[in-house]
């Protein structure tokens, strides 16, 4: 059954079973339109970044969204939630011409206090660790960049306390199974001789503690993990005349599911690397972050440590240089500034350039887990759904190469600041400034170090007088010889309300 008929009957259920319980249900709507215009080969990053893949490289683009979202509280802890968000878009898509529709979010939710089992696709922001998500360039596995990928997915989103412990500790997490929906923009965007991936299965699970209790000490300390992993699926190579060859079949199978949850080689079903490594893609971020509350003043420090396979998940070198650091200030009450976010992020080392497994050589008793190609793999092509990277923007996915589902480059360092503030009750701005050097990969490096430096500045404006509506106006302006240079203009409009 298809994604918007899954909406709409789960919010005709939903309706006519709170109305059974004598409860009255909350419906609310969205519309919004935007519109891009600009120069460049791409359109600027934060034009088309951490948009849940509403956004496009084309430097002219444009679409018209309308969703509509139910919720219903019912008796003793239950809650329902449900939502269908519709897209019609311009110069989206594969090759970024001519028109075309998304289901960009499709769902229904049942809570029970703090468990909540969550089917379909929805925008899930960044999780477990949170971020200012219109301030920070984006998580390193999982955020804001790419389209949702429908699942269904068990989660305690909010921090539980753990009984017993006075309020000092606490506990959140999720499991999820889905599957990407990009097989016809995988098909059209590889270049003959390619390879590509059809019916691709997602998995990801994370827990997350929290150390404080901030009524009786303004400190909390948080650290987790997250793992992710891409399986099944079948490898298609494109020929000249457009079809697909079949080059391989994973399996899908329980075996399969099971292997996603907790990471093993694969079996004689499997190419010989996954027999050696864990079936599948998989990948991961330990995340840490200190709190700190000082009158009306919030501190929050963050550090996500990526790592690929099993490779650096536990200081196997003695080393974790790759990862994300953040700082994140929210200042008392003013009229110009309330919040800033700097980022400093490295993927350069990667653990090192080589990687040697025993099984293909000589010497079986020696194996170096190295030149991890993060974001990148020899099955899957990339972390990716859609074209954009399923992690931080700040390495440009798939849409940004040449007919290659790969990242073209994945070792960078870069900085990142995100300033916002509302000067008046009406009025709301935002400033994103990055700046990247790029190296390109182990494999395939580049002719030279090349660097990009992309930036947004952002005015809304949202009247008293007509509620619910808002209207923002952005320019970008991007300039660097890894993307290009590019500037553009962004208009766009919305309406929110309840019925």
């Amino acid at each position: 059954m298809k994604l918007k008929y899954v909406g709409i009957l789960c919010m005709t259920v939903c309706t006519a079973y709170g109305q059974a319980h004598g409860q009255s249900p909350e419906w609310e709507y969205r519309i919004e339109a935007g519109a891009t215009a600009g120069t460049g080969t791409y359109a600027p990053l934060w034009f088309t970044s951490n948009r849940y893949g509403l956004g496009t490289t084309a430097p002219n683009s444009g679409y018209l969204r309308a969703g509509i979202g139910y919720h219903q509280t019912l008796n003793k802890g239950w809650q329902i939630d449900a939502a269908l968000d519709l897209a019609g878009t311009v110069n989206h898509g594969a090759d970024t011409r001519g028109m075309g529709f998304v289901v960009q979010q499709a769902y229904a939710d049942l809570t029970w206090k703090a468990l909540r089992l969550s089917i379909g696709s929805k925008e899930r922001g960044a999780f477990p660790l949170e971020r200012n998500t219109s301030l920070s360039s984006g998580a390193m596995v999982e955020g804001p960049n790419a389209r949702p990928v429908p699942q269904v997915r068990i989660d305690i989103r909010d921090y539980l306390n753990v009984p017993g412990t006075g309020g000092w500790l606490a506990f959140k997490g999720h499991l999820a199974y889905g599957a990407f929906t990009d097989n016809k923009w995988q098909k059209e965007f590889t270049a003959a001789g390619n390879k590509y991936i059809q019916d691709l299965l997602y998995h990801s699970k994370s827990l997350l503690l929290r150390l404080g209790n901030r009524e009786k000490l303004p400190v909390e300390f948080e650290f987790g993990l997250l793992m992710a992993t891409q399986f099944g699926g079948d490898q298609y190579e494109k020929q000249a005349d457009g079809s697909g060859k079949l080059t391989l079949d994973m399996p899908s199978n329980a075996k399969a599911f099971w292997k996603a949850f907790f990471p093993q080689a694969g079996g004689s079903d499997t190419p010989e690397g996954e027999q050696v490594n864990v079936e599948g893609n998989m990948l991961g971020s330990w995340n840490f972050a200190l709190n700190g509350y000082v009158g009306d003043w919030t501190l929050r420090a963050y550090l996500e440590h990526y790592f690929e396979d099993t490779s650096q998940m536990f200081w196997e070198y003695g080393r974790w240089k790759d990862g994300l650091i953040g700082l994140e200030v929210t200042l008392p009450k003013n009229r110009w500034l309330s919040t800033a976010v700097w980022e400093g992020l490295c993927t350069k080392d990667q653990s090192g350039p080589l990687l040697y497994d025993g099984f293909w050589g000589q010497f079986p008793e020696y194996q170096i887990s190295a030149c991890d190609s993060y974001y990148n793999h020899y099955l899957y092509g990339a972390w990716q759904h859609a074209g954009m990277g399923m992690g931080n923007p700040l390495l440009p996915g798939p849409a940004y190469n040449d007919g290659k589902i790969t990242f073209r480059s994945n070792r960078v360092r870069a900085h990142h600041l995100g300033l916002t503030g509302q000067p008046a009750e009406e009025w709301n701005w935002r400033v994103l400034i990055s700046f990247a050097r790029h190296w390109g990969t182990y494999e395939n490096p580049l002719d030279k170090q090349r660097k990009q430096f992309s930036s947004l500045w952002e005015v809304t404006y949202a009247p008293e007088r007509f509620k619910g509506w808002s209207a923002s106006v952005a320019l970008g302006m991007d300039r660097g010889n890894y993307l290009g240079n590019s500037t553009g203009g962004m208009i766009t409009l919305r309406k929110t309300g309840k019925f």
